[in-house]
């Protein structure tokens, strides 16, 4: 029986490497003057200008990272923006969701207010935060805190929610103390779920920070963004949104590398199948 292409790294990194070559090709020949019917836009030129050109946007990339040198500052205020968002959005919602688990008197008392502010579109509060906290990094922070906050605190409160009443009456007749069933049974029971609204919460923090520099900002990669959409440049659009999602790509691996080392007991996809 032949092997599972998922089994096989080194395979399955070329074929998606494949892939993407071949979407990158396919929208450099849909943006080239002449090649889509005349139907579809009035002019030859409309396709690269609403959809932007492949190579005019790694032109864009390139300048910016080794010849003009400009990305640098507004990518690491986005960066900073982002990994703070991250790191407390995560830590509160890691505690917030051990407490209200292990307190069903509270968990009882503030669940309709939790759902209800979960409930809410927040990025409406974008110019809310800018009204408090000003244009700077703080009112991007905190829009980026009540995006991640949320993901994470639900995954924990329902991952220890979910310990098996069997480990936990085993751990009880064992002697283990309220300190010693938080650290040997509910935090390993809420780590899967941890982690899994980690790399969720990845791209909502470079949405938070992004959203809050489009609204109001004098730096970052979002104030790039905007600027060129003033000016109809959509490669320029385009280069942001490459960049932006390189690095959310980098952060998202980071924290697989972190759950990889952590979660050592659990079995990686496949292996189960071997067995």
């Amino acid at each position: 029986m032949a092997t599972p292409l998922v089994n096989r790294p080194a395979a399955l990194r070329l074929w998606q490497t494949l892939l993407l070559a071949t979407l990158l090709l396919l929208w450099h020949v849909l943006t080239q003057p002449g090649l889509l019917p005349a139907w579809f836009f009035e002019n030859d030129q409309q396709a690269a200008f609403f959809f932007g050109e492949p190579v005019k946007v790694g032109q864009r990339i390139w300048h910016w990272f080794f010849v003009g040198r400009d990305i640098y500052q507004h990518l690491g205020v986005t960066l900073l923006e982002t990994g703070l968002a991250f790191a407390i959005g995560a830590l509160a919602g890691l505690g917030g969701g051990l407490w209200l688990a292990l307190a069903p008197l509270a968990s009882a008392l503030l669940e309709p207010y939790i759902k209800a502010m979960n409930s809410m579109p927040r990025i409406i509060l974008a110019p809310i935060f800018a009204v408090w906290f000003g244009l700077g990094v703080a009112s991007k922070v905190a829009l980026g805190v009540t995006l991640v906050f949320f993901i994470v605190f639900f995954n924990v409160y329902q991952g220890v929610r979910e310990v098996s009443p069997v480990i936990l009456a085993n751990a009880r007749m064992l002697g283990a103390k309220p300190r010693q069933l938080l650290r040997h049974v509910y935090l390993p029971s809420a780590t899967s779920w941890v982690f899994s609204s980690l790399h969720t919460s990845v791209g909502l923090a470079f949405v938070g920070a992004v959203v809050g520099e489009y609204l109001g900002s004098a730096s970052g990669v979002g104030y790039l963004i905007h600027q060129a959409e003033g000016v109809f440049d959509i490669n320029t659009v385009m280069a942001g949104i490459v960049v932006l999602t390189g690095f959310a790509l980098a952060l998202d691996a980071a924290v697989g590398a972190l759950e990889r080392r952590l979660l050592t007991w659990q079995p990686r996809h496949g292996q189960t199948e071997q067995q």
